[in-house]
């Protein structure tokens, strides 16, 4: 089978300007003036956003490209759909480049989106003809008929991202880039996303699919590329891929706390989140790590539905804080909120809190959820005293700690929980006095 995408030694270098500080307001505006009037080269500093990247794509592959926020990914696609240019290096495409990069890449705010539909495919070289017969499919997928005569510009975020994916996945292109479409719209449209992507696979398409979401990268791409630091760490099976990649990710403590007093030397229970990247709020108080263990204290590595587990949520205070509540939330791939748990809906009032680094548990008798992979998003914050006044967020970490729950077979009935049945289990026992009927089998169990 021929190559579709092939990508040979390419490398990209962005200028930035270097940051200086200056002692006085004279200072800084003499600075200023120079730079405005200068050409010199020496307050930049070079970025290179990817490095010598090499690889290849045969056609109807679906590759998964994944990697920290920062490490070139986006640059690459946005490369490869021609969007920007290389520093070095080359790459070939065969056949018509479909893309869809960000949330409304393409559209033209004052056109309509049924002119929209027209322009994205006249961009990509097609004729209005081939546009009008995959017109009904295109807004029906995004589910934008009642809007298709309103100009873009009054669309919302998750309006511009149905339509953008449709157009993309509907026209006829060989070629088809995405860059994290799963991270805006509701549950539904995610899985008709999915759905799609994976028609346009066994159709015979190429697609290259960016994603943090590492359970949609496996289950979706056979095959995936690490991008690390702007260079192609590894190339190959998405299992081994994902696994590396979660490994790494998982790095030692920085904090000055012996690892194996906080772990009990299994880094597998547990997060460090003191280099976080993705953290927000004033910073006096954060949490640096979280652990999962048994009731009894013992580091768990594994987690099975209907588990009990104590959640140690580590932090470290940087002044004094007054009422801080904390709280966690568990979303499933597709960020639909499974549940939120906090000190404060707990009726927990903490009047203070000192200096230092400290830890606090919650603990789970039962953990009801079917097997999947979820996420947690953590947050410490403030609510005021004062009626209107707004709440005082300390620090937010957006799905920072991904965990998967294992099947099991809960009811031991040999039939198990799974995740087709729903979001959740609730463990009950069933009443059969008021049943008309004879020999029914009860196993006798146990949960």
């Amino acid at each position: 089978m021929r190559e579709s995408v092939t990508v040979e030694h390419i490398s990209k270098k962005y200028d930035i300007g270097k940051l200086q500080m200056d002692t006085n307001f004279r200072e800084a505006l003499v600075r200023f003036l120079k730079n405005s009037f200068s050409r010199s080269s020496e307050n930049k500093v070079e970025i290179w956003a990817l490095k010598d990247v090499s690889f290849s794509v045969k056609q109807g592959e679906i590759v998964g490209l994944i990697g920290r926020n920062g490490a070139g990914k986006s640059t690459l696609l946005k490369i490869l759909s021609r969007i920007t240019c290389p520093t070095s290096g080359k790459m070939n495409i065969r056949g018509r480049v479909g893309s869809l990069l960000e949330v409304g890449t393409g559209f033209h705010e004052e056109l309509t989106g049924r002119e929209n539909v027209y322009l994205n495919g006249s961009i990509l070289g097609m004729t209005k003809k081939e546009v009008k017969s995959k017109l009904d499919e295109i807004v029906s997928f995004a589910d934008v008929e009642k809007f298709l005569e309103t100009p873009i510009k009054h669309y919302s975020s998750g309006m511009r991202m149905r339509l953008g994916f449709s157009v993309a996945a509907h026209l006829d292109t060989d070629v088809l880039f995405v860059d994290e479409v799963l991270a805006v719209g509701d549950a539904a449209f995610q899985a008709k996303c999915l759905g799609k992507m994976k028609e346009l696979r066994d159709s015979g398409r190429t697609l290259i699919v960016v994603s943090h979401t590492m359970e949609t990268v496996q289950n979706l791409c056979p095959r995936v590329l690490w991008i690390d630091n702007g260079k192609l760490r590894q190339d190959g099976c998405s299992e081994d891929i994902i696994k590396s990649y979660m490994g790494a990710i998982r790095g030692k403590w920085r904090t000055g706390i012996n690892m194996n007093d906080i772990f009990g030397g299994v880094q597998e229970s547990g997060y460090d989140l003191t280099q976080a990247l993705n953290r927000i709020g004033t910073g006096d108080i954060q949490y640096i790590g979280i652990e999962f263990r048994t009731l009894d204290g013992q580091p768990k590595k594994q987690i099975f539905s209907g588990d009990s587990l104590k959640l140690r949520l580590h932090y470290q205070a940087h002044k004094p804080v007054s009422k801080p509540n904390f709280f966690f939330r568990i979303a499933n791939e597709f960020g639909e909120k499974v549940t939120t748990l906090g000190t404060y809906l707990s009726g927990i009032e903490i009047p203070i809190l000192y200096p230092g680094i400290g830890y606090i548990d919650l603990d789970l008798e039962c953990l009801n959820i079917m097997p999947d992979r979820y996420y947690l998003t953590l947050w410490i914050n403030r609510y005021s005293d004062i009626p209107g006044e707004k709440e005082t967020l300390y620090n937010g970490l957006d799905r920072c700690a991904p965990f998967h729950v294992e099947y099991i077979d809960y009811y031991r009935s040999g039939r198990g929980i799974d995740k087709v049945w729903g979001g959740i289990f609730i463990p009950c026992k069933w009443n059969l006095n008021g049943l008309n009927s004879e020999n029914v089998v009860v196993r006798d169990i146990n949960v």
